[in-house]
């Protein structure tokens, strides 16, 4: 059972199973493989101990992964939040931050509870 940075490898293709990992995508997995000179086809079980070494060595050497990358994204919101600045108020405010349209269609980030008030029938 191969484990990364606190995560355990799935037995699935080596190129999958890094993507499990917060903060690499399938090319950031891809080229990590090719630095290390791996078979992106192999099985993440049957990586060797040095494979799995020169794998961590290259993560950890380039990448912002998991704890790191969510307390970085985490504090760019909030630096956002503390100025004042429209995306924060948007955080702030559960709403869209893109540009999206609220009248109808932002229903993930307002949340399922707020559903118009039925008018009285005569």
């Amino acid at each position: 059972m191969a484990r990364i940075a606190g995560v355990v490898l799935p037995n699935k293709r080596i190129v999958i199973a890094l993507t499990y990992i917060y903060g690499i995508g399938k090319s950031k997995a891809q080229m990590i493989l090719e630095k290390a000179q791996i078979n992106p086809d192999i099985r993440a079980d049957q990586l060797q101990d040095d494979e799995l070494g020169q794998i961590r060595e290259l993560i950890d050497k380039d990448n912002y992964i998991e704890g790191d990358l969510r307390r970085e994204i985490s504090g760019n919101i909030k630096r956002l939040m503390d100025i004042g600045c429209y995306r924060g108020l948007r955080h702030r405010r559960s709403l869209p931050v893109r540009g999206q349209r609220t009248k109808t269609n932002a229903r993930t980030r307002k949340g399922p509870g707020r559903n118009p008030v039925a008018r009285n029938r005569k």
